[in-house]
């Protein structure tokens, strides 16, 4: 049987880049977030279908000074507001706060982001829980973690699709895409 066949218990997602539009520098402040056309709709069908969301996402931003903790929850309490206002919400969201040098187990391509949401919310990691993301780091943290990854064109998602490493990995146009597929499951 194809991992894509059957509707996954859990749908990890990459925030920038997937949920909301990755601009080059970092979101620091509320007003800078913005979502990407569909996408807060779609993870309000995944709620819909029972499927558990959660996000996994790097946020270097805080160890490199660009903005603090505190910033990073402004911009979190904002997606989660924007997400209630069309009837969605997250089960879980995991940040990695470290600078790349840290070598810290939790900023992807590792798995520690992963397993605390797999602990968070009590499912294992397997094929069964899909990780949707636009760069080669959250391709590769889902291979390590069992889990099924999802590429999106979205964010850096085109110019990822050049390594070959991810040329058997489902492709879709973006988040909307993806749960549209997965709506389509029985």
């Amino acid at each position: 049987m194809n991992k894509l066949d059957a509707k996954p218990v859990l749908v990890i997602l990459d925030r920038d880049g997937v949920i909301n539009a990755d601009p080059k520098g970092y979101i620091s402040t509320p007003e800078e977030w913005q979502a990407f056309p569909g996408s807060l709709e779609a993870i309000a069908r995944l709620n819909a279908l029972r499927i558990r969301v959660a996000v996994a996402s790097n946020q270097s931003g805080v160890a490199r000074g660009f903005f603090d903790k505190a910033a990073l929850e402004r911009v979190t309490q904002r997606m989660e507001a924007d997400l209630a206002a069309v009837g969605g919400r997250l089960d879980f969201i995991a940040y990695c706060p470290h600078h790349p040098i840290d070598d810290c187990v939790c900023r992807k391509p590792k798995i520690g982001l992963l397993q605390q949401i797999s602990r968070a919310l009590q499912i294992s990691l397997n094929a069964h829980v899909w990780f949707v993301g636009d760069s080669e780091r959250d391709i590769l943290a889902a291979l390590a973690a069992s889990c099924t990854p999802i590429l999106v064109k979205t964010g850096n998602g085109a110019a990822t699709l050049a390594h070959e490493a991810l040329e058997k990995c489902p492709v879709f146009e973006d988040l909307a895409a993806v749960v549209h597929y997965i709506d389509g499951l029985s």
